[in-house]
């Protein structure tokens, strides 16, 4: 995907929408390239057209996720990085940002990766890390197994920290999660009590979703960007959450 795609992507995601005419100015290009560009897009379902603008899609799919603010995935990934030691065994759960980390993690460092992503697990098949790719209900869009399977294979399986993703925070509930059977895995993992660390970046931050991520301190760090507002950061901070932010 090239630059103007990925940066059409991210304006659409953070705006929800946005016109040809916007795009237009945001990418110095003209609308009629636009409008090509949005059409390529759509026929990869990455984003939907409706007179004369583009609509974000709610996907899980990962490939297009990946797309979505992918230089600042990348920071977030390599600052998260730098919690990992040589010789650990962590667990990554899945989506974007957290496969940007495992591959980072595989190529730099000496780990032991268990996840519950298949698309984590292809990506790294051609590194030297170890790689435990856990078992359950397969979840066609995410590449991600869930269900009763899953939770007693996190029950089996030991790791020193735990790398989670999230859709939402909000300071009355805390992290939310648009889907409930991923919910439930990831509680389970949070529930063994490890280090458990949430990467996402800022624009999730306001959002409530209908499934709840985590009782009262079992979240332990925070990996996000710099543009997560003061009130915000002080809500994590009330939480006695250790936060890490990368430039925006």
């Amino acid at each position: 995907m090239n630059p103007r795609h990925q940066l059409i992507l991210t304006l659409v995601h953070q705006a929800r929408k946005m016109s040809v005419a916007e795009l237009s100015r945001h990418t110095g290009v003209s609308e009629v390239t636009v409008r090509n560009d949005l059409t390529a897009l759509e026929k990869q379902g990455l984003l939907r057209r409706v007179h004369g603008s583009a609509m974000a899609l709610e996907t899980d799919d990962p490939d297009a996720r990946m797309n979505i603010n992918y230089l600042l995935k990348e920071r977030l990934a390599e600052r998260a990085a730098q919690l990992v030691e040589d010789g650990e065994t962590v667990f990554i759960e899945g989506g974007s940002a957290n496969a940007m980390l495992a591959r980072h993690l595989a190529l730099h460092k000496r780990v032991t990766i268990i996840t519950i992503s298949s698309y984590i697990a292809h990506l790294l098949k051609d590194t030297p890390a170890q790689v435990v790719l856990l078992g359950g209900l397969f979840q066609h869009q995410s590449e991600s197994v869930v269900g009763p399977l899953t939770r007693l294979c996190i029950e089996q399986v030991h790791f020193s920290k735990a790398f989670i993703g999230v859709d939402g925070f909000h300071p009355e509930v805390g992290f939310t999660s648009r889907d409930m059977m991923r919910a439930d895995v990831v509680n389970s993992v949070l529930a063994k009590g490890m280090t458990n660390v949430v990467i996402t970046d800022s624009s999730k931050f306001g959002a409530i979703h209908p499934s709840q991520l985590g009782a009262p301190g079992q979240i332990g760090v925070l990996v996000t960007d710099d543009a997560l507002s003061a009130p915000m950061r002080a809500a994590i901070a009330a939480r006695g959450i250790t936060l890490h932010c990368v430039t925006a």
